[in-house]
């Protein structure tokens, strides 16, 4: 059983997941609006969000930021976006996972399991420091440094960074993170791994032609290396 905030202002939505997600056995916070779905986050401090793009007062990507700026709770956006561009921008605006509309009862209730099984075995089995070269992660903190200078990372790109950091000098295949990583199996949205691993690049100040920790194995998939 999860406490869920579910963030829509459609009444006809609301009811129906509302039903699905309570027979499910799960406990359901409903809002309307962005600014409240804001407040219960850093107050209420709910297992999962349910983020619908459409609110009357903000933007959904907008508070999507704003959320991150306060919590690492997991988000699963429902939208009617479907564009790459779009999905990539939910990302990079740290949503763990998305659906579009519209959608089962079954399928977000596949995706919330998904995601909360994900986020109970990384806390469960997460060592308390890893380092790797300058790189030192502290899972149970979810915090990054780099020559001693935080780095600040989307939830996605830290779980991404974390799986690759344990496994440092193995070559990890863009299945196994989306598998391992997202909870996931969804063929054909392996290029959602490319998107994270160029943005966990940009801020480890490296590129792909000159890699330092993040490693491609063309064709194979990306390697952790410690450049000392």
């Amino acid at each position: 059983m999860a406490m869920i905030l579910l963030v829509e202002d459609d009444r006809i939505i609301t009811a129906a997941l509302t039903r699905a997600l309570t027979d499910a056995g799960h406990v359901v916070r409903p809002v309307g609006q962005a600014a409240q779905a804001l407040k219960i986050v850093t107050q209420e401090r709910p297992d999962l969000v349910i983020l619908d793009l459409g609110l009357p007062d903000i933007d959904g990507t907008d508070a999507l930021r704003m959320m991150r700026t306060v919590s690492d709770v997991p988000v699963i956006v429902a939208t009617a976006r479907r564009s790459e561009a779009d999905i990539i921008a939910l990302l990079s605006a740290g949503a763990d996972d998305y659906v579009t509309k519209p959608f089962s009862g079954g399928h977000i209730l596949a995706r919330i399991s998904a995601v909360l099984r994900r986020a109970r075995t990384i806390t469960e089995q997460q060592p308390n420091t890893i380092t790797v070269g300058e790189l030192v992660i502290k899972p149970r903190q979810r915090r990054v440094e780099l020559r001693g200078e935080p780095l600040q990372l989307t939830r996605r790109e830290f779980d991404v960074l974390a799986y690759l950091a344990e496994r440092v000098g193995q070559v990890i295949s863009r299945r196994e993170l989306m598998n391992q990583v997202w909870q996931q199996a969804r063929i054909g949205e392996e290029q959602t791994i490319d998107v994270h691993i160029s943005w966990l690049r940009r801020k480890l100040g490296e590129t792909a032609a000159k890699p330092r920790y993040l490693h491609t194995v063309r064709g194979v998939g990306v390697m952790m290396v410690d450049p000392q």
